[in-house]
Protein backbone atom coordinates (compact mmCIF):
# COMPACT_ATOMS: atom_id res chain seq x y z
CA UNK A 1 0.00 0.00 0.00
CA UNK A 2 2.84 2.34 0.76
CA UNK A 3 4.35 1.66 -2.65
CA UNK A 4 1.05 2.35 -4.33
CA UNK A 5 0.82 5.71 -2.56
CA UNK A 6 4.33 6.69 -3.70
CA UNK A 7 3.58 5.75 -7.31
CA UNK A 8 0.37 7.72 -7.31
CA UNK A 9 2.19 10.79 -5.81
CA UNK A 10 4.92 10.64 -8.41
CA UNK A 11 2.35 10.42 -11.23
CA UNK A 12 0.56 13.54 -9.96
CA UNK A 13 3.77 15.61 -9.87
CA UNK A 14 4.88 14.59 -13.34
CA UNK A 15 1.44 15.45 -14.73
CA UNK A 16 1.68 19.03 -13.35
CA UNK A 17 5.14 19.54 -14.85
CA UNK A 18 3.98 18.29 -18.26
CA UNK A 19 0.98 20.68 -18.13
CA UNK A 20 3.24 23.56 -17.11
CA UNK A 21 5.65 22.78 -19.95
CA UNK A 22 2.81 22.68 -22.46
CA UNK A 23 1.47 26.00 -21.25
CA UNK A 24 4.91 27.70 -21.57
CA UNK A 25 5.36 26.22 -25.06
CA UNK A 26 1.97 27.50 -26.20
CA UNK A 27 2.80 30.99 -24.83
CA UNK A 28 6.15 31.00 -26.63
CA UNK A 29 4.52 30.02 -29.94
CA UNK A 30 1.92 32.82 -29.58
CA UNK A 31 4.64 35.60 -30.03
CA UNK A 32 4.69 36.57 -33.77
CA UNK A 33 7.94 36.99 -35.76
CA UNK A 34 7.73 40.62 -37.24
CA UNK A 35 11.23 40.83 -38.83
CA UNK A 36 11.00 40.71 -42.69
CA UNK A 37 13.25 38.66 -44.88
CA UNK A 38 16.27 40.88 -45.76
CA UNK A 39 18.52 40.34 -48.73
CA UNK A 40 22.01 41.58 -47.82
CA UNK A 41 23.45 44.35 -50.07
CA UNK A 42 26.25 43.40 -52.39
CA UNK A 43 24.92 39.86 -52.81
CA UNK A 44 25.71 39.15 -56.51
CA UNK A 45 23.16 36.35 -56.62
CA UNK A 46 20.17 38.58 -55.66
CA UNK A 47 18.88 41.71 -57.51
CA UNK A 48 20.61 43.73 -60.20
CA UNK A 49 24.37 44.06 -60.10
CA UNK A 50 25.49 47.53 -61.24
CA UNK A 51 28.55 47.86 -63.41
CA UNK A 52 30.38 51.19 -62.99
CA UNK A 53 31.40 52.90 -66.26
CA UNK A 54 35.06 53.02 -65.23
CA UNK A 55 35.30 49.25 -64.42
CA UNK A 56 38.07 47.54 -66.47
CA UNK A 57 37.55 43.96 -65.31
CA UNK A 58 34.21 42.25 -64.59
CA UNK A 59 34.35 39.22 -62.31
CA UNK A 60 30.92 37.88 -63.33
CA UNK A 61 28.93 37.41 -66.48
CA UNK A 62 26.55 40.50 -66.62
CA UNK A 63 23.27 40.47 -68.47
CA UNK A 64 22.25 43.13 -71.02
CA UNK A 65 20.04 44.83 -68.42
CA UNK A 66 22.86 45.02 -65.89
CA UNK A 67 25.29 46.46 -68.42
CA UNK A 68 23.00 49.29 -69.54
CA UNK A 69 21.21 50.16 -66.27
CA UNK A 70 21.76 53.83 -65.21
CA UNK A 71 23.74 54.37 -62.05
CA UNK A 72 21.79 55.71 -59.02
CA UNK A 73 22.43 59.31 -58.01
CA UNK A 74 22.81 62.63 -59.89
CA UNK A 75 23.58 62.79 -63.57
CA UNK A 76 27.38 63.05 -63.98
CA UNK A 77 26.96 65.32 -67.04
CA UNK A 78 24.95 67.80 -64.97
CA UNK A 79 27.60 67.73 -62.26
CA UNK A 80 30.29 68.61 -64.78
CA UNK A 81 28.09 71.44 -66.14
CA UNK A 82 27.57 72.93 -62.69
CA UNK A 83 31.24 72.68 -61.82
CA UNK A 84 32.10 74.77 -64.88
CA UNK A 85 29.86 77.64 -63.53
CA UNK A 86 28.93 78.74 -67.03
CA UNK A 87 25.96 81.12 -67.67
CA UNK A 88 23.68 81.07 -70.64
CA UNK A 89 21.43 83.90 -69.31
CA UNK A 90 22.12 87.08 -67.38
CA UNK A 91 20.84 85.55 -64.14
CA UNK A 92 22.54 82.14 -64.34
CA UNK A 93 22.29 78.80 -66.04
CA UNK A 94 19.04 77.43 -67.53
CA UNK A 95 18.88 73.83 -68.66
CA UNK A 96 17.72 73.28 -72.18
CA UNK A 97 14.13 72.18 -72.63
CA UNK A 98 11.61 71.86 -75.40
CA UNK A 99 11.50 75.67 -75.92
CA UNK A 100 13.55 77.30 -78.65
CA UNK A 101 16.04 80.02 -77.75
CA UNK A 102 13.96 82.67 -79.54
CA UNK A 103 10.74 81.78 -77.72
CA UNK A 104 12.45 81.68 -74.34
CA UNK A 105 14.17 85.06 -74.87
CA UNK A 106 10.93 86.56 -76.17
CA UNK A 107 9.02 85.46 -73.07
CA UNK A 108 11.80 86.69 -70.78
CA UNK A 109 11.84 90.15 -72.38
CA UNK A 110 8.03 90.27 -72.32
CA UNK A 111 8.07 89.57 -68.59
CA UNK A 112 10.71 92.24 -67.92
CA UNK A 113 9.12 94.98 -70.03
CA UNK A 114 5.39 94.20 -69.95
CA UNK A 115 5.07 92.32 -66.67
CA UNK A 116 3.68 88.97 -67.83
CA UNK A 117 4.77 85.77 -69.62
CA UNK A 118 3.32 82.43 -70.70
CA UNK A 119 3.16 79.75 -68.02
CA UNK A 120 5.14 76.78 -69.44
CA UNK A 121 3.35 74.30 -67.17
CA UNK A 122 -0.05 75.01 -68.77
CA UNK A 123 -1.00 73.39 -72.07
CA UNK A 124 -0.73 75.81 -74.95
CA UNK A 125 -4.16 76.44 -76.38
CA UNK A 126 -5.38 79.12 -78.72
CA UNK A 127 -7.66 81.01 -76.32
CA UNK A 128 -6.22 83.95 -74.36
CA UNK A 129 -7.16 82.95 -70.82
CA UNK A 130 -5.81 84.51 -67.67
CA UNK A 131 -4.71 81.12 -66.28
CA UNK A 132 -2.13 80.75 -69.05
CA UNK A 133 -0.02 83.69 -67.83
CA UNK A 134 2.13 84.49 -64.84
CA UNK A 135 2.71 88.04 -63.59
CA UNK A 136 0.38 90.94 -64.42
CA UNK A 137 -2.62 89.03 -65.69
CA UNK A 138 -4.75 92.16 -66.27
CA UNK A 139 -2.05 93.56 -68.56
CA UNK A 140 -1.89 90.23 -70.37
CA UNK A 141 -5.64 90.32 -70.93
CA UNK A 142 -5.44 93.93 -72.12
CA UNK A 143 -2.60 93.18 -74.56
CA UNK A 144 -4.35 89.95 -75.68
CA UNK A 145 -1.29 87.90 -74.80
CA UNK A 146 1.02 89.63 -77.29
CA UNK A 147 4.73 89.32 -76.59
CA UNK A 148 7.55 91.80 -77.04
CA UNK A 149 8.18 90.51 -80.54
CA UNK A 150 4.55 90.38 -81.69
CA UNK A 151 3.19 93.61 -80.13
CA UNK A 152 3.00 96.63 -82.43
CA UNK A 153 3.71 99.41 -79.95
CA UNK A 154 5.29 102.58 -81.29
CA UNK A 155 8.84 103.24 -80.18
CA UNK A 156 10.29 106.74 -79.70
CA UNK A 157 12.01 106.66 -83.10
CA UNK A 158 9.08 105.24 -85.05
CA UNK A 159 7.24 107.47 -87.50
CA UNK A 160 3.51 107.97 -87.32
CA UNK A 161 1.62 106.18 -90.05
CA UNK A 162 -0.49 108.15 -92.49
CA UNK A 163 -3.71 107.16 -94.15
CA UNK A 164 -3.72 105.82 -97.69
CA UNK A 165 -2.76 108.53 -100.18
CA UNK A 166 -5.29 107.32 -102.70
CA UNK A 167 -5.09 107.17 -106.48
CA UNK A 168 -3.47 110.22 -108.11
CA UNK A 169 -5.71 109.78 -111.16
CA UNK A 170 -8.78 110.33 -109.03
CA UNK A 171 -9.00 114.11 -108.75
CA UNK A 172 -11.81 114.26 -106.21
CA UNK A 173 -12.42 116.79 -103.48
CA UNK A 174 -10.01 116.64 -100.57
CA UNK A 175 -11.72 115.19 -97.54
CA UNK A 176 -13.80 112.66 -99.43
CA UNK A 177 -13.08 109.01 -98.82
CA UNK A 178 -12.19 108.25 -102.42
CA UNK A 179 -10.37 111.48 -103.31
CA UNK A 180 -6.62 111.75 -103.81
CA UNK A 181 -4.98 112.90 -100.54
CA UNK A 182 -1.30 112.64 -101.49
CA UNK A 183 1.15 114.10 -98.96
CA UNK A 184 -1.77 115.83 -97.19
CA UNK A 185 -3.19 112.55 -95.89
CA UNK A 186 -3.91 112.61 -92.16
CA UNK A 187 -2.14 110.52 -89.61
CA UNK A 188 -3.98 107.42 -88.47
CA UNK A 189 -4.10 108.59 -84.84
CA UNK A 190 -4.66 112.29 -85.63
CA UNK A 191 -7.42 114.04 -83.68
CA UNK A 192 -9.35 116.57 -85.74
CA UNK A 193 -11.68 117.73 -82.93
CA UNK A 194 -10.49 119.49 -79.78
CA UNK A 195 -12.40 119.27 -76.50
CA UNK A 196 -11.72 121.29 -73.33
CA UNK A 197 -10.23 119.47 -70.36
CA UNK A 198 -12.23 118.93 -67.17
CA UNK A 199 -10.66 121.97 -65.48
CA UNK A 200 -11.31 124.17 -68.53
CA UNK A 201 -14.88 122.89 -68.78
CA UNK A 202 -15.46 123.77 -65.14
CA UNK A 203 -14.13 127.31 -65.68
CA UNK A 204 -16.30 127.70 -68.81
CA UNK A 205 -19.41 126.57 -66.93
CA UNK A 206 -18.68 129.02 -64.09
CA UNK A 207 -18.24 131.84 -66.58
CA UNK A 208 -21.47 130.94 -68.38
CA UNK A 209 -23.37 130.87 -65.08
CA UNK A 210 -22.04 134.33 -64.17
CA UNK A 211 -22.88 135.67 -67.64
CA UNK A 212 -26.43 134.39 -67.39
CA UNK A 213 -26.76 136.18 -64.06
CA UNK A 214 -29.18 133.69 -62.54
CA UNK A 215 -29.82 132.88 -58.91
CA UNK A 216 -27.03 130.32 -59.00
CA UNK A 217 -24.51 133.02 -59.95
CA UNK A 218 -25.72 135.23 -57.10
CA UNK A 219 -25.38 132.35 -54.69
CA UNK A 220 -21.79 131.67 -55.84
CA UNK A 221 -20.94 135.37 -55.57
CA UNK A 222 -22.39 135.41 -52.06
CA UNK A 223 -20.33 132.38 -51.07
CA UNK A 224 -17.18 134.02 -52.42
CA UNK A 225 -17.99 137.21 -50.52
CA UNK A 226 -18.32 135.28 -47.31
CA UNK A 227 -14.89 133.74 -47.81
CA UNK A 228 -13.07 136.96 -46.88
CA UNK A 229 -13.19 137.85 -43.23
CA UNK A 230 -11.03 139.37 -40.54
CA UNK A 231 -10.54 138.73 -36.85
CA UNK A 232 -9.84 141.44 -34.28
CA UNK A 233 -7.52 140.17 -31.54
CA UNK A 234 -7.77 143.05 -29.07
CA UNK A 235 -10.63 143.50 -26.63
CA UNK A 236 -11.57 147.10 -27.47
CA UNK A 237 -11.55 148.40 -31.01
CA UNK A 238 -11.86 152.04 -29.85
CA UNK A 239 -10.12 153.82 -27.00
CA UNK A 240 -11.70 156.32 -24.61
CA UNK A 241 -11.44 159.05 -27.27
CA UNK A 242 -12.99 156.87 -29.99
CA UNK A 243 -9.70 156.26 -31.80
CA UNK A 244 -8.73 152.95 -33.41
CA UNK A 245 -5.31 151.36 -33.72
CA UNK A 246 -4.78 153.44 -36.88
CA UNK A 247 -4.01 156.44 -34.67
CA UNK A 248 -0.31 156.49 -33.65
CA UNK A 249 0.53 156.57 -29.94
CA UNK A 250 1.21 160.18 -28.91
CA UNK A 251 3.41 159.41 -25.91
CA UNK A 252 6.26 158.32 -28.19
CA UNK A 253 6.94 161.85 -29.33
CA UNK A 254 8.05 162.59 -32.89
CA UNK A 255 6.78 159.53 -34.78
CA UNK A 256 7.34 159.81 -38.49
CA UNK A 257 10.55 161.83 -38.36
CA UNK A 258 13.49 160.40 -40.29
CA UNK A 259 16.58 160.00 -38.08
CA UNK A 260 19.79 161.82 -39.03
CA UNK A 261 22.13 159.02 -37.98
CA UNK A 262 21.54 155.26 -37.91
CA UNK A 263 23.40 152.50 -36.08
CA UNK A 264 23.90 148.79 -36.55
CA UNK A 265 21.48 146.40 -34.80
CA UNK A 266 23.09 143.88 -32.45
CA UNK A 267 20.51 141.56 -30.86
CA UNK A 268 16.91 140.38 -30.92
CA UNK A 269 14.64 142.34 -28.60
CA UNK A 270 11.26 140.84 -29.59
CA UNK A 271 9.80 137.92 -31.57
CA UNK A 272 6.32 137.88 -33.06
CA UNK A 273 4.69 134.48 -33.45
CA UNK A 274 1.34 133.68 -35.02
CA UNK A 275 1.86 132.39 -38.56
CA UNK A 276 1.59 128.61 -38.85
CA UNK A 277 3.86 128.54 -41.90
CA UNK A 278 6.65 130.70 -43.26
CA UNK A 279 6.40 134.48 -43.60
CA UNK A 280 6.88 135.89 -47.11
CA UNK A 281 7.33 139.62 -46.39
CA UNK A 282 6.68 142.44 -43.92
CA UNK A 283 5.58 146.04 -44.62
CA UNK A 284 5.41 149.12 -42.35
CA UNK A 285 2.48 151.49 -42.53
CA UNK A 286 3.55 154.76 -44.23
CA UNK A 287 4.07 158.11 -42.45
CA UNK A 288 4.17 156.71 -38.90
CA UNK A 289 5.47 153.13 -38.99
CA UNK A 290 3.57 152.21 -35.80
CA UNK A 291 1.89 149.23 -37.51
CA UNK A 292 3.46 146.33 -39.36
CA UNK A 293 1.76 144.03 -41.88
CA UNK A 294 3.02 140.50 -42.54
CA UNK A 295 2.07 138.14 -45.37
CA UNK A 296 2.24 134.47 -44.47
CA UNK A 297 2.46 131.29 -46.48
CA UNK A 298 -0.58 130.04 -44.55
CA UNK A 299 -2.71 132.43 -46.67
CA UNK A 300 -3.25 134.91 -43.83
CA UNK A 301 -2.18 138.51 -43.39
CA UNK A 302 -1.56 139.82 -39.88
CA UNK A 303 -1.35 143.38 -38.57
CA UNK A 304 1.02 143.86 -35.62
CA UNK A 305 1.65 146.67 -33.17
CA UNK A 306 5.26 147.87 -33.49
CA UNK A 307 5.51 149.99 -30.32
CA UNK A 308 4.37 149.49 -26.70
CA UNK A 309 3.00 145.95 -26.16
CA UNK A 310 3.65 144.78 -29.74
CA UNK A 311 0.33 142.89 -29.86
CA UNK A 312 -1.34 141.10 -32.76
CA UNK A 313 -4.16 143.47 -33.76
CA UNK A 314 -6.00 141.87 -36.69
CA UNK A 315 -5.86 138.86 -39.01
CA UNK A 316 -7.12 139.15 -42.58
CA UNK A 317 -8.35 135.80 -43.93
CA UNK A 318 -9.24 135.38 -47.61
CA UNK A 319 -6.44 133.83 -49.62
CA UNK A 320 -6.88 130.09 -50.05
CA UNK A 321 -3.17 129.56 -50.81
CA UNK A 322 0.13 131.14 -49.74
CA UNK A 323 0.41 134.91 -50.03
CA UNK A 324 3.28 136.33 -52.03
CA UNK A 325 3.34 140.12 -51.57
CA UNK A 326 1.49 142.99 -49.90
CA UNK A 327 1.74 146.80 -50.06
CA UNK A 328 0.07 149.79 -48.40
CA UNK A 329 -1.28 152.79 -50.24
CA UNK A 330 0.10 156.27 -49.58
CA UNK A 331 -1.80 156.95 -46.34
CA UNK A 332 -2.00 153.35 -45.08
CA UNK A 333 -5.80 153.16 -45.00
CA UNK A 334 -5.85 150.37 -47.61
CA UNK A 335 -3.46 147.68 -48.70
CA UNK A 336 -3.15 145.17 -51.52
CA UNK A 337 -2.28 141.49 -51.18
CA UNK A 338 -1.60 138.83 -53.79
CA UNK A 339 -1.16 135.09 -53.49
CA UNK A 340 -0.83 131.79 -55.27
CA UNK A 341 -4.62 131.46 -55.44
CA UNK A 342 -4.28 133.84 -58.45
CA UNK A 343 -6.16 136.64 -56.71
CA UNK A 344 -5.26 140.22 -55.82
CA UNK A 345 -7.34 141.56 -52.93
CA UNK A 346 -7.84 145.14 -51.77
CA UNK A 347 -8.39 145.39 -48.00
CA UNK A 348 -9.46 148.14 -45.63
CA UNK A 349 -6.76 148.32 -42.93
CA UNK A 350 -9.03 149.61 -40.17
CA UNK A 351 -12.21 147.55 -40.61
CA UNK A 352 -10.63 144.40 -42.11
CA UNK A 353 -13.17 144.36 -44.94
CA UNK A 354 -12.17 143.08 -48.39
CA UNK A 355 -13.13 145.94 -50.71
CA UNK A 356 -12.52 144.20 -54.02
CA UNK A 357 -10.77 141.28 -55.64
CA UNK A 358 -8.97 141.23 -58.99
CA UNK A 359 -7.70 138.37 -61.12
CA UNK A 360 -6.56 137.49 -64.63
CA UNK A 361 -6.37 133.74 -63.78
CA UNK A 362 -2.56 133.93 -63.45
CA UNK A 363 -0.36 134.00 -60.36
CA UNK A 364 0.56 137.59 -59.34
CA UNK A 365 4.11 137.81 -58.00
CA UNK A 366 4.26 141.49 -56.99
CA UNK A 367 1.71 144.24 -56.46
CA UNK A 368 2.16 147.99 -55.90
CA UNK A 369 0.10 151.18 -55.84
CA UNK A 370 0.99 154.06 -58.16
CA UNK A 371 2.75 156.67 -55.97
CA UNK A 372 0.45 159.54 -56.98
CA UNK A 373 -2.62 158.07 -58.67
CA UNK A 374 -3.81 156.02 -55.73
CA UNK A 375 -6.79 154.53 -57.56
CA UNK A 376 -4.37 152.68 -59.88
CA UNK A 377 -2.11 149.77 -59.05
CA UNK A 378 0.14 147.41 -61.04
CA UNK A 379 0.88 143.73 -60.57
CA UNK A 380 3.46 141.49 -62.25
CA UNK A 381 2.10 138.07 -63.19
CA UNK A 382 3.39 134.64 -64.12
CA UNK A 383 2.26 135.02 -67.75
CA UNK A 384 5.01 137.63 -68.45
CA UNK A 385 2.69 140.64 -68.17
CA UNK A 386 2.41 143.76 -66.04
CA UNK A 387 -1.24 144.66 -65.53
CA UNK A 388 -2.54 148.07 -64.42
CA UNK A 389 -5.91 147.94 -62.61
CA UNK A 390 -8.30 150.76 -61.77
CA UNK A 391 -9.82 150.27 -58.32
CA UNK A 392 -12.77 152.52 -59.21
CA UNK A 393 -13.95 150.35 -62.09
CA UNK A 394 -12.20 147.07 -61.29
CA UNK A 395 -11.01 146.82 -64.89
CA UNK A 396 -7.57 146.42 -66.48
CA UNK A 397 -6.63 149.81 -67.92
CA UNK A 398 -3.21 148.95 -69.34
CA UNK A 399 -1.19 145.84 -70.17
CA UNK A 400 2.59 145.83 -70.47
CA UNK A 401 3.44 142.66 -72.37
CA UNK A 402 7.10 142.64 -73.39
CA UNK A 403 8.86 140.40 -70.89
CA UNK A 404 9.81 136.81 -71.78
CA UNK A 405 9.38 135.43 -68.28
CA UNK A 406 7.41 135.92 -65.07
CA UNK A 407 7.61 139.49 -63.72
CA UNK A 408 9.20 139.52 -60.24
CA UNK A 409 9.36 143.19 -59.19
CA UNK A 410 8.09 146.64 -60.17
CA UNK A 411 9.73 149.85 -58.93
CA UNK A 412 8.45 153.38 -59.63
CA UNK A 413 11.12 156.00 -60.35
CA UNK A 414 11.16 159.65 -61.44
CA UNK A 415 8.11 160.57 -59.37
CA UNK A 416 5.95 157.79 -60.77
CA UNK A 417 6.42 158.83 -64.38
CA UNK A 418 8.44 155.70 -65.09
CA UNK A 419 8.74 152.21 -63.69
CA UNK A 420 11.48 149.59 -63.72
CA UNK A 421 10.59 145.90 -63.86
CA UNK A 422 12.70 142.75 -63.45
CA UNK A 423 11.79 139.32 -64.70
CA UNK A 424 12.78 135.67 -64.85
CA UNK A 425 14.07 136.32 -68.38
CA UNK A 426 17.17 137.91 -66.69
CA UNK A 427 16.44 141.36 -68.08
CA UNK A 428 15.49 144.81 -66.81
CA UNK A 429 12.94 146.93 -68.67
CA UNK A 430 12.15 150.59 -68.15
CA UNK A 431 8.63 151.79 -68.98
CA UNK A 432 6.98 155.16 -69.37
CA UNK A 433 3.75 155.18 -67.40
CA UNK A 434 0.72 154.21 -69.48
CA UNK A 435 2.86 153.40 -72.56
CA UNK A 436 2.96 149.62 -73.13
CA UNK A 437 6.33 149.66 -74.94
CA UNK A 438 9.56 149.57 -72.95
CA UNK A 439 11.80 152.58 -73.44
CA UNK A 440 14.93 150.78 -72.27
CA UNK A 441 15.96 147.14 -72.25
CA UNK A 442 18.94 146.03 -70.16
CA UNK A 443 20.20 142.49 -70.71
CA UNK A 444 23.61 140.90 -70.67
CA UNK A 445 24.77 137.27 -71.00
CA UNK A 446 26.44 137.52 -67.59
CA UNK A 447 23.30 138.81 -65.85
CA UNK A 448 21.19 136.66 -63.56
CA UNK A 449 17.58 136.99 -62.53
CA UNK A 450 16.98 139.81 -60.01
CA UNK A 451 13.78 139.09 -58.06
CA UNK A 452 13.87 141.92 -55.49
CA UNK A 453 14.65 145.64 -55.73
CA UNK A 454 15.02 148.42 -53.13
CA UNK A 455 15.31 152.19 -53.61
CA UNK A 456 17.78 154.44 -51.81
CA UNK A 457 16.13 157.05 -49.55
CA UNK A 458 17.40 159.84 -51.83
CA UNK A 459 15.69 158.01 -54.75
CA UNK A 460 18.78 158.40 -56.96
CA UNK A 461 19.88 154.77 -56.72
CA UNK A 462 18.33 151.35 -56.51
CA UNK A 463 19.84 147.99 -55.60
CA UNK A 464 18.84 144.62 -57.04
CA UNK A 465 19.32 141.17 -55.55
CA UNK A 466 21.13 139.14 -58.21
CA UNK A 467 20.90 135.35 -57.91
CA UNK A 468 24.65 134.91 -58.37
CA UNK A 469 25.14 135.87 -54.67
CA UNK A 470 25.68 139.58 -55.13
CA UNK A 471 23.74 142.85 -55.03
CA UNK A 472 24.01 145.16 -58.04
CA UNK A 473 23.53 148.93 -58.06
CA UNK A 474 21.66 150.90 -60.74
CA UNK A 475 20.98 154.61 -61.10
CA UNK A 476 17.32 155.61 -60.76
CA UNK A 477 17.42 158.89 -62.65
CA UNK A 478 16.69 159.51 -66.32
CA UNK A 479 19.40 157.10 -67.45
CA UNK A 480 18.97 153.74 -65.75
CA UNK A 481 22.41 152.15 -65.89
CA UNK A 482 24.54 149.93 -63.70
CA UNK A 483 27.20 151.27 -61.38
CA UNK A 484 29.78 148.50 -61.66
CA UNK A 485 31.90 149.91 -58.82
CA UNK A 486 29.16 149.32 -56.26
CA UNK A 487 28.62 145.58 -55.83
CA UNK A 488 27.79 143.98 -52.49
CA UNK A 489 29.02 140.43 -51.87
CA UNK A 490 29.45 138.04 -48.96
CA UNK A 491 26.03 136.38 -48.64
CA UNK A 492 24.26 133.37 -50.18
CA UNK A 493 21.00 134.17 -51.96
CA UNK A 494 21.07 131.83 -55.00
CA UNK A 495 17.61 130.41 -55.49
CA UNK A 496 15.87 132.68 -52.95
CA UNK A 497 14.14 136.04 -53.51
CA UNK A 498 15.60 137.61 -50.35
CA UNK A 499 14.40 141.15 -49.72
CA UNK A 500 16.60 144.22 -49.56
CA UNK A 501 16.32 147.39 -47.54
CA UNK A 502 18.15 150.64 -46.75
CA UNK A 503 18.61 152.36 -43.42
CA UNK A 504 16.62 155.63 -43.26
CA UNK A 505 19.79 157.73 -43.55
CA UNK A 506 20.99 155.65 -46.53
CA UNK A 507 24.27 154.63 -44.90
CA UNK A 508 23.58 150.90 -44.63
CA UNK A 509 22.29 148.17 -46.94
CA UNK A 510 20.62 145.14 -45.34
CA UNK A 511 19.66 141.86 -46.99
CA UNK A 512 18.33 138.42 -46.15
CA UNK A 513 20.25 135.25 -46.80
CA UNK A 514 19.52 131.71 -48.01
CA UNK A 515 21.25 130.22 -44.96
CA UNK A 516 19.18 132.28 -42.49
CA UNK A 517 21.53 135.25 -41.93
CA UNK A 518 20.92 138.98 -41.88
CA UNK A 519 23.79 140.77 -43.63
CA UNK A 520 24.55 144.50 -43.44
CA UNK A 521 26.98 146.45 -45.67
CA UNK A 522 28.21 150.01 -45.77
CA UNK A 523 26.66 151.89 -48.71
CA UNK A 524 29.71 153.99 -49.59
CA UNK A 525 32.52 151.45 -49.26
CA UNK A 526 30.45 148.24 -49.94
CA UNK A 527 32.23 146.74 -46.91
CA UNK A 528 30.34 144.03 -45.04
CA UNK A 529 29.77 145.02 -41.42
CA UNK A 530 27.48 142.48 -39.82
CA UNK A 531 26.34 138.92 -40.52
CA UNK A 532 23.91 137.73 -37.85
CA UNK A 533 22.08 134.39 -37.77
CA UNK A 534 18.41 135.34 -37.75
CA UNK A 535 16.31 132.34 -38.84
CA UNK A 536 16.82 128.60 -39.23
CA UNK A 537 15.98 127.73 -42.86
CA UNK A 538 15.87 131.00 -44.83
CA UNK A 539 15.78 134.67 -43.88
CA UNK A 540 13.54 135.77 -46.75
CA UNK A 541 12.59 139.28 -45.65
CA UNK A 542 14.32 142.24 -44.00
CA UNK A 543 12.93 145.72 -43.45
CA UNK A 544 14.69 148.58 -41.66
CA UNK A 545 12.13 150.66 -39.79
CA UNK A 546 11.77 153.93 -41.75
CA UNK A 547 11.66 156.14 -38.63
CA UNK A 548 14.03 154.36 -36.26
CA UNK A 549 17.79 154.53 -35.87
CA UNK A 550 18.62 150.85 -35.47
CA UNK A 551 15.44 148.75 -35.50
CA UNK A 552 15.32 146.06 -38.21
CA UNK A 553 12.58 143.48 -38.73
CA UNK A 554 13.41 140.08 -40.26
CA UNK A 555 11.09 137.25 -41.25
CA UNK A 556 11.80 133.71 -42.39
CA UNK A 557 10.39 130.38 -43.41
CA UNK A 558 10.27 129.28 -39.76
CA UNK A 559 7.13 131.43 -39.30
CA UNK A 560 8.83 133.91 -36.94
CA UNK A 561 9.16 137.69 -37.19
CA UNK A 562 12.08 139.11 -35.20
CA UNK A 563 12.85 142.66 -34.15
CA UNK A 564 16.54 143.56 -33.93
CA UNK A 565 18.05 146.59 -32.20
Amino acid sequence: SNMAALVSYSDEDSGDEVAKTKTETSMALAIPDAAPTVVPLGDPNEGIRFVAPGTKEVMFNPTYTELYTALPGPDPDTIKYKNKITKNTWNGFVEKGDVSDFQFEDQRRTFENMGYALDPSVDNNTSVSVERFVGDQEKAKEMKGLTQATSQQLRPGDKRKRENKGNSADVGLYGTTDGYKGPWAKFEDEMTEAHPSEEQQEQISEWLVVQEGGSQAKKKAKDKKEQEKSTLHIKEEYDYQGRTYMHPPQELGRIGATPDRCFLPKKVIHTWTGHTKGVACTRFIPNTGHLMLSAGMDGKLKLWEFYEQRRLLRTYIGHTMATRDCNFNKDGTKFLSCGYDRMVRLWDTETGKCIHRYSNRKVPYCVKFHPHRQHLFVCGTSDKKILAFDTNTGQIVQEYDRHLGAVNSITFVDGGRRMVSTSDDKSIRVWEWNIPVDTKYIADPTMHSMPTVAKHPNEKWMIMQSLDNQILTFSANERVRQNRKKTFKGHLCAGYACQLSFSPDGRYVVSGDGSGHMVIWDWKTTKRYVKLHAHDPVCIGVDWHPYSTSKVVTCGWDGLIKLWD
